[in-house]
C-alpha cells in the first residue's frame, strides 16, 4: 500500500509545470517598505 502511495506521489510531482515554459512573476508594486539588517550566528566580537 504505500508503494502504491509514493508512487501517486512521485506521479503528482512529475506532472507539476508540464503546462508550458516557465514564465517570470510580474514586478510587485514599490511599497515603500524597506528590511534591512545581519544577522550572525556564533560568538561575534567587535
Amino acid at each position: 500500500m504505500t508503494r502504491i502511495i509514493c508512487i501517486m506521489a512521485l506521479l503528482a510531482l512529475a506532472a507539476c509545470g508540464v503546462d508550458g515554459a516557465p514564465e517570470r512573476p510580474a514586478k510587485p508594486a514599490q511599497s515603500g517598505i524597506t528590511i534591512s539588517g545581519d544577522a550572525r550566528i556564533g560568538i561575534a566580537t567587535e
